[in-house]
């Protein structure tokens, strides 16, 4: 069930789209300004509207760590904008003063990725604010782009229908005509798809355009086959174009908005069309999930933007559509466990853990000290790849917005083993070691940190852990 909880009408023309922090939502207009609105109440923020655009903004994205917002524009720019007090960073020009259309953050937030109707794509370096390389697509207006989860490749959709994968250095990898009237919006699922088949990992993406489609597509990559990009399915339910679609955090859904006025959900699985909502009076220009939440936003040329907020049913392990009988994560069994690592890409762990005999309660009581000390697992890409699952599964569990002071700066998640920088600033460990192994700057001031060490907050920590375990009564 999707029921609309709160509609926002500050905008005086279009939306143009709507995009998601872990605390914030900015939606954009044909207006030529930014707004953004608290998570936790819909209020929007003192230093809201964002202006300086002299057009329309087209589209506006977060850096992985909410800390800044993009916006691009008719205006020929790019525009780097501080989340904590609305101040304008930086102005990015568009080589050729093309409208820019689209752009998007690389997973790291080195760069920032801007597309114009000129077919121009640029890549900027967000530290230096400089260009870093530029490309061009072949023929019509860049219309959509989107980074790979890992960072290593890019994907841009045109008018002219073409999908294109380019690789960090701005060569082409691969072009596949898509969408015989034009791309209109892509996106990429974070969560990886295996093959059976033949074991190779696919990235699964969603393309839609002018000919009222939505089309599912594998990439894959490897290195004796180069770059492939595999059709899947077309889905269909939409009567008119479709200018937007969106994967939700867990991959498990697409919703699509279309000149038909309609919102549709789907199932990424089967493909079946899992909620219709009809409550725009006009085109529906954007939507998008909200990560680790179960809000959904919908923008449209009637002005407003709908909060949605989903009824999902906590997942349990091998959830199925036709599982209907759903437990609590702490009341899973060992063979829940089981099933919810396979589930996961993680079923060389299997035996490891029920030999361990962890079951729904002991899997969510695990750290990266249990995991390499009493399971002996030795890789540390597997221990977080493992820990990073079992967060995704204690956010599930946490029915309200979490303290903007526990959660980590650069990953926005909720901090387990927080650490004070010589900054005064607090992160996650493992998050601000990964940091400063390749720069000495501060993530929050950008200025050069005087000393690397990194002190224990074990207030901090506590705190965290008081306010869990409120949350789990």
């Amino acid at each position: 069930m999707a029921t609309l909880i709160h509609t926002l009408a500050d905008h005086r023309n279009d939306v143009n789209y709507c995009a998601f922090s872990s605390s914030c939502l900015a939606t954009c207009s044909l207006d030529k300004t930014i707004r953004v609105y608290s998570l936790s109440n819909f209020a929007e923020l003192p230093y809201s509207p964002l202006e300086g655009h002299t057009y329309s903004v087209h589209c506006c994205c977060f850096s992985p760590s909410g800390l800044v917002l993009a916006s691009c524009s008719t205006d020929g720019t790019s525009a780097l904008w501080d989340t904590r007090d609305g101040r304008r960073l930086a102005v990015l020009e568009q080589p050729g003063a093309s409208p820019v259309r689209v752009c998007r953050f690389s997973p790291e937030a080195t760069y920032l990725l801007a597309g114009a109707a000129d077919g121009s794509v640029v890549l900027w370096n967000v530290q230096s604010m400089k260009l870093y390389r530029s490309g061009k697509v072949k023929g019509g207006s860049l219309m959509a782009c989107e980074f790979s989860p890992n960072g290593n490749f890019f994907v841009t959709g045109s008018s002219s229908g073409d999908l294109t994968i380019w690789d960090d250095k701005m060569r082409c990898l691969c072009n596949e005509k898509a969408h015989d009237l034009g791309v209109t919006c892509c996106d990429i699922s974070s969560h990886p798809v295996s093959d059976s088949e033949n074991g190779f990992k696919y990235f699964q993406m969603a393309s839609c355009g002018q000919d009222n489609h939505i089309k599912l597509w594998f990439i894959l990559f490897a290195d004796f086959l180069g770059v492939q990009l595999k059709y899947k399915c077309t889905l269909n339910g939409h009567s008119a174009p479709v200018l937007a679609c969106a994967f939700s955090c867990d991959g498990q859904m697409i919703v699509s908005g279309s000149v038909d006025k309609c919102v549709i959900i789907y199932e990424t699985r089967t493909g079946n069309t899992l909620h219709t909502l009809s409550q725009h009076t006009r085109y529906v220009t954007t939507c998008a999930f909200a990560p680790h939440s179960s809000l959904l936003a919908t923008g449209s040329m009637d002005k407003t933007v709908h909060i949605w907020r989903l009824d999902l049913k906590q997942p349990c392990a091998g959830d199925t559509v036709e599982n209907e009988s759903k437990v609590a994560i702490e009341d899973w069994s060992e063979d829940d466990v089981s099933a919810w690592l396979r589930a996961q890409d993680l079923a060389d762990f299997v035996g490891l853990f029920k030999t361990n005999n962890i079951d729904g309660k002991e899997l969510l009581n695990l750290t990266k000290e249990s995991l390499a000390n009493e399971l002996k697992i030795e890789s540390l890409g597997l221990r977080s790849k493992v820990l990073q699952k079992i967060e995704e599964l204690r956010m599930t569990m946490i029915s309200v917005s979490v303290p903007d002071e526990f959660l980590c700066p650069i990953t926005r998640e909720l901090m387990n083993d927080p650490v004070i920088a010589t900054d005064g600033y607090s992160y996650e460990r493992e998050a601000m070691e990964n940091w400063i192994s390749n720069r000495r700057s501060s993530p929050m001031t950008n200025l050069p940190l005087h000393s690397l060490m990194l002190t224990p907050n074990r207030t901090l920590k506590m705190a965290i852990s008081r306010w869990l375990e409120t949350q789990q009564k």
